[in-house]
């Protein structure tokens, strides 16, 4: 049985009379602060509960579809778990959660936590979808085999989404690979697509989102993705990386030409003086449910 919060402590901080019964919400926030596998700043564990305090400053009224979205689809929030010790049984739990409300048809949407998050909440869209396309923002392509020693190490938050042979990636904003990766994406550019921020300039929409053509999208945002200008609140910043605007058009446009199924928001590393980035990221997330849930004819 899933545990909620009552919504005026959950995400967005809404009105009770308004928000409804958290059972009958289409999406459904899933706090999930796993940190066992850090290897440069911590603080990911802290994650959840900042996005969630500063999603209560975030206007519930979209300028991009002219409404307060929340209100149509309805956000209900988890309590926060208490979170097992081994990294494997930790996926194992966030499996387990994100399936029970998947098989609802409702919309699970994870916050981190550390990216190796990604590796247990995908195993449900995968057993349920055949032709999944995972849409991956990040300054790194995390596709080595593991790393110090760890299997679901962050690092590898990716090559764990591959192990299942139907899914197609597409990531965006990369910056950072090792050489140790470079045989694995070389020998399977049939199913990895890379778009380079070195590149950004020569983005085409079109050729970014075509692979996703009405097929489902598992959406998965760590936030180093962005420029470490705009989010420095993160273990492994890195320059050079993408900005709200590059950012929001590929959302919306990934919403209309496939579909978003789920979603997970990694890598927040709150700092009391940073808390610009916590409110980044709480929108952030507001943004991928409203494109995903929201009526797109609207706005």
């Amino acid at each position: 049985m899933l545990d909620y919060l009552p919504p005026d402590q959950g995400f967005l901080g809404l009105d009770a009379d308004r928000s409804g019964a958290p059972e009958q919400a289409q999406a459904v926030v899933i706090p999930f602060g796993l940190e066992r596998s850090v290897t440069f700043g911590g603080g990911t564990a802290q994650g959840p509960d900042a996005m969630l305090r500063a999603s209560h400053q975030v206007e519930l009224f979209d300028e991009d579809l002219w409404s307060e979205p929340c209100f149509d689809y309805g956000i209900a929030t988890l309590r926060p778990p208490v979170i097992a010790e081994s990294l494997p049984a930790a996926l194992e739990q966030l499996e387990h959660t994100v399936a029970t409300v998947l098989a609802e048809d409702r919309f699970p949407m994870t916050f981190g936590g550390e990216h190796s998050i990604t590796a247990g909440a995908i195993r449900p869209f995968a057993k349920r979808y055949q032709d999944l396309v995972v849409l991956h923002f990040d300054a790194h392509a995390d596709l080595r085999d593991g790393y110090e020693g760890e299997r679901y190490s962050h690092a590898a938050a990716m090559r764990r989404v591959l192990d299942f042979e139907h899914i197609t990636l597409v990531s965006l904003g990369i910056r950072n690979i090792s050489a140790e990766e470079v045989p694995f994406l070389e020998a399977n550019r049939h199913r990895i697509h890379i778009f380079w921020a070195r590149d950004r300039s020569q983005w085409a929409l079109n050729e970014i989102l075509s692979v996703l053509d009405k097929r489902p999208v598992y959406l998965t945002f760590d936030l180093d993705g962005f420029d470490a200008s705009l989010m420095p609140a993160t273990g492994t910043p890195e320059p050079g990386g993408l900005f709200w605007d590059d950012v929001m058009p590929i959302i919306r446009a990934a919403a209309q030409r496939g579909r978003i199924v789920g979603a997970d928001i990694s890598e927040l590393a709150p700092r009391p003086e940073l808390h610009g980035c916590d409110f980044l990221a709480a929108k952030l997330a507001y943004k991928i449910l409203n494109f995903a849930l929201a009526d797109q004819s609207t706005g």
